[in-house]
């Protein structure tokens, strides 16, 4: 059974950090890449952070760029998300999304977490 669960969510005060974290399991998570996005009430769901399976490469939306960094320790199958300097726009849920592309004709596969709530508020 595929899984991802994330876990690190919370209540923190503006300029403080979290740490979230996504347990894969049911399949490799080391062949997929792996994404952080994330959804505020009454607006799309945006990426928030992507990293390549092998970790080498890291991409950031703006908004995060230089506060949040992604990575991935593929021994543990756990994705992560350390995010800085939290600012009450950072108020959202996050998923977890570990995604690959497979076969001739490049169909992509994707798995999601269930979401955790982060709250950044005085």
């Amino acid at each position: 059974q595929v899984q991802l669960v994330e876990s690190g969510g919370g209540l923190v005060q503006p300029g403080g950090s979290l740490r979230l974290s996504c347990a894969a399991s049911g399949f490799t998570f080391s062949s997929y890449a792996m994404s952080w996005y994330r959804q505020a009430p009454g607006k799309e769901r945006e990426l928030v952070a992507t990293i390549t399976s092998v970790g080498d490469t890291t991409n950031y939306a703006d908004s995060v760029k230089g506060r949040f960094t992604i990575s991935r320790d593929n021994a543990k199958n756990t994705g992560y998300l350390q995010m800085n300097s939290l600012k009450p726009e950072d108020t959202a849920a996050y998923y977890c999304n570990a995604y690959a592309y497979r076969g001739s004709s490049w169909r992509r596969y994707d798995y999601w977490g269930q979401g955790t709530q982060v709250t950044v508020s005085s």
